[in-house]
């Protein structure tokens, strides 16, 4: 829950370690959320999106809705951090921040996913959606949580 200790470092060190490097970690994610956001909310406003399909329409709408949750979840341990940093409730932080993180996660893949399936109908029709929406959802999957599960067992 705290991570491996530094040689010579105290558990309230350790505490303060692990908390700046999960806000630090925060960072890189919540900056793709972010620009994936901006681009959901702007898309709204064209005529093409005005002429999607209902189908279309709904995935946008599914999109928009993870990445809010991911923003929210993500940037949650933040201003848990700022808000009970003086009560000495680090350990608090780690232990749901880490859930909530893993969940803002989770949120973001299927975000990106589901753009990028969306994308692929709109150009190359449902077979394609469902292929390349597959495989990014994978890579996902894969990349974050599979490989981390695999190296945790060595």
């Amino acid at each position: 829950m705290t991570g491996v200790p530094e040689p010579d470092e105290t558990p309230n060190q350790r505490l303060s370690r692990n908390v700046s490097e999960l806000l630090s970690e925060l960072r890189v994610a919540q900056a793709g959320v972010q620009i994936l956001f901006g681009f959901l909310l702007s898309v709204v406003f064209t005529a093409q999106f005005r002429q999607a399909s209902g189908v279309e329409k709904s995935m946008h709408l599914v999109a928009v809705l993870l990445a809010a949750l991911a923003t929210a979840l993500l940037a949650a341990p933040a201003a848990w951090h700022r808000i009970l940093f003086r009560e000495r409730r680090r350990e608090d932080i780690l232990r749901v921040g880490n859930r909530t993180v893993l969940a803002g996660l989770v949120c973001l893949a299927a975000a990106v996913s589901d753009v990028v399936a969306l994308i692929a109908k709109v150009v190359y029709g449902p077979i394609a959606m469902a292929v390349v929406g597959g495989l990014v959802a994978a890579a996902f999957c894969v990349l974050w949580f599979v490989i981390p599960a695999l190296l945790r067992r060595r």
